[in-house]
């Protein structure tokens, strides 16, 4: 009967381990950690003669095949962006003994080889960054063209061009990193369009907000939608969408804007601020909403959770630090209130992610 009820009393608290609200769903999603290793054992759901073997996996470094690839995949990339680089400044050096014709003769050779050794190699990662470094190419082309032959063009202008010209290459590419550098040439393209074009004139304009509010607020809403739509195919289960690294990127760019808009809001005076100011503070809010709602809905995105506390703590510092600069008759006391404060918050911000790594079942490395 002891030994019945040992094994009940076991099963039990296995039950209650995986339906308590700490643990996910899917146990096959967690990290196998060395926590989740010993309540695994404690429940009896291991055998005791596999402890030690457990905790060594859990524990061991990744075996000599990931090493290589994950070496192979660095060297990949730092080896394209140093060739991308050394041709650059290759024709930087050699611009006044360089026929016009050798010069986009050159280029073009290039963007048909790496084209062509993208079309042979397939969707390896090799041919992807054939690819990529093809649609870098064509903005080279385009840089050469327009020096050479003196078009007028503004510099937006070849940015839009650019990211024109690769558009279809990104669209059937199903590489994250080609789109980035869409993201990215879209991104620089209307910022110089605003700042060329939109922009008031700076002799005129007093306020430091006003100009540059609605090119953040403009920022904000392209890469928002951009991570708004990255992510809502990665959750229909798009192979090439799984991986969290673009993701998080596309977080990163998505606050920053409205972060420094909100920024320079709390600092400056009432009377100076402009609506955009404000709806870039708005922005950051639902940027904050979107991170929690999005570690919720993938029990345990600890980044993004992360991304929506540094968002926080650099608004609440800055009020602080406003506040105080603007109240003490000394500066010696806001150089330790403002420490004092921003220490106190990355230990609430510290505790709070633990608490949820262990609420979501997410590793806290993520």
């Amino acid at each position: 009967m002891d030994f019945v009820g040992g094994h009940a009393a076991r099963d039990g608290r296995l039950a209650d381990w995986v339906q308590s609200p700490a643990v996910p769903k899917d146990l096959l999603d967690l990290d196998a950690t060395p926590e989740r290793l010993r309540e695994l054992f404690a429940a009896g759901a291991l055998p005791p003669a596999a402890r030690e073997r457990a905790m060594f996996l859990a524990l061991g470094t990744p075996p000599a095949e990931a090493w290589r690839r994950f070496l192979s995949t660095t060297m990949l990339a730092l080896g394209g962006m140093l060739v991308l680089s050394g041709i650059i400044y290759f024709f930087a050096y050699n611009w006044a003994d360089l026929h016009r014709f050798a010069k986009m003769g050159l280029i073009a050779t290039g963007i048909a080889g790496t084209a062509l050794g993208s079309r042979r190699l397939g969707d390896k990662l090799s041919g992807q960054f054939c690819l990529l470094a093809a649609s870098v190419l064509v903005g080279a082309l385009l840089a050469v063209y327009g020096q050479t032959y003196q078009t007028g063009a503004d510099a937006f202008e070849l940015f839009a061009g650019w990211a024109a010209l690769i558009l279809p290459w990104v669209v059937l590419s199903r590489f994250p990193g080609l789109w980035l550098l869409l993201i990215v040439l879209v991104n620089t393209g209307v910022s110089l369009f605003y700042v060329q074009v939109l922009l008031p004139d700076p002799f005129r304009a007093f306020n430091p907000l006003q100009g540059l509010d609605w090119l953040a607020v403009v920022l904000t809403l392209i890469n928002g939608f951009a991570w708004a739509t990255y992510e809502h195919f990665a959750n229909l289960r798009v192979p090439w969408l799984q991986d969290r690294s673009m993701a998080r990127i596309l977080a990163m760019m998505t606050a920053a804007p409205a972060l420094g808009m909100s920024m320079a809001l709390i600092l400056v005076p009432n009377d100076l601020a402009t609506p955009a100011a404000y709806l870039s503070l708005g922005l950051v809010l639902a940027t904050l909403a979107a991170d929690y709602a999005l570690h919720r809905h993938l029990r345990g995105e600890l980044f993004l959770l992360t991304l929506g506390l540094f968002c926080a703590i650099t608004l609440i510092t800055t009020f602080i630090g406003k506040v105080v600069v603007d109240s003490a008759d000394d500066i010696e006391v806001a150089l330790i209130v403002i420490p004092l404060t921003l220490v106190a918050q990355l230990a609430l911000a510290v505790s709070y992610l633990r608490a949820q790594a262990r609420a979501t079942g997410a590793s806290e490395e993520s």
